[in-house]
């Protein structure tokens, strides 16, 4: 492994979960998913805070449940 890189573990079911999800959707692995969620929603906290509209909202919702949270 590449010294600028480190291993993260996480439970298999969501790892599983998250393979399914991403099948057809043009992430190339899990990994590159995770790399991207997490740096979107860095980049989001890095934001001025603000209230979500309700646009906002629903599509949070949306892709969790998308991801089988709801």
């Amino acid at each position: 492994m590449e010294k600028d890189k480190v291993s993260l573990k996480i439970p298999r079911p969501l790892y599983d979960k998250i393979k399914t999800v991403i099948e057809g959707s043009g992430f190339s692995s899990v990994n590159e998913f995770v790399v991207y969620v997490l740096r979107d929603l860095l980049s989001a906290k890095n934001l001025d805070k603000k209230e979500l509209s309700a646009e906002e909202v629903e599509i949070i919702r949306q892709r969790l449940k998308n991801l089988g949270y709801f």
